[in-house]
């Protein structure tokens, strides 16, 4: 029994003496190494070429959303437009925030952020639908953000703990879009009920 306690008393202090990290000398070495690469260090486990590719192709996504949500303030009109209005514009203003962030990650990566106009619905992974009427406009909205829902969980399942960085902007994102859905979802909620309120017999 007491050579049993002997022994991993022993082994305590062997892992004591375990570097918890990569030996100080190594590690500076490998900041010297490569340093016009900025961020991405030897430690960088992700495939940063298709890690750029998907960031481009949300920062697309984000922008048609800016440009959807921004048609809708400006067009929105009717008895309930104006609190809907506001939502669109503090929306927008959002989405623009997150494109913002994500050129900012593809700079880091060592990438380009793909702002061009050409093929930009093409790169995006939600539409750019007009809608008809201040009910249709929150329903494109809403379907544009579970898209991005769906979008932002995949790539961050995708990235996991290769890139801890981007993983933890895209989770941020992601929570901001299930806001974004649950506020658009409580309008087209509260409207339906206003309707069915509404007395509609004729006098």
């Amino acid at each position: 029994m007491g050579k049993n306690k002997d022994k991993d008393k022993e082994k305590d202090k062997d892992r004591q003496k375990e570097p918890f990290l990569t030996d100080i000398a190594e590690l500076r070495r490998r900041a010297r190494k490569h340093m016009e690469e900025g961020a991405v260090t030897e430690g960088y486990r992700a495939d940063r070429d298709t890690v750029i590719k998907l960031l481009n192709e949300a920062l697309a996504t984000e922008l048609v959303c800016v440009l959807r949500y921004k048609r809708h303030y400006f067009m929105a009109q009717g008895i309930d437009s104006d609190p809907i209005a506001q939502e669109f514009l503090q929306h927008a203003n959002e989405e623009q925030q997150h494109a913002d962030q994500i050129a900012n990650r593809i700079v880091q990566l060592g990438g380009s952020p793909n702002f061009s106009p050409d093929g930009l619905s093409m790169r995006s992974h939600s539409e750019y639908v007009e809608g008809k009427n201040l009910v249709e406009m929150i329903q494109e909205d809403l379907v544009a953000e579970r898209i991005a829902i769906d979008s932002y969980s995949e790539m961050i399942r995708y990235i996991d703990e290769n890139d801890p960085t981007t993983r933890r902007m895209l989770e941020g994102i992601l929570a901001m879009e299930e806001e974004h859905a649950d506020d658009l979802a409580s309008f087209l909620a509260d409207m339906d009920k206003d309707w069915k309120r509404r007395d509609r017999t004729v006098s």
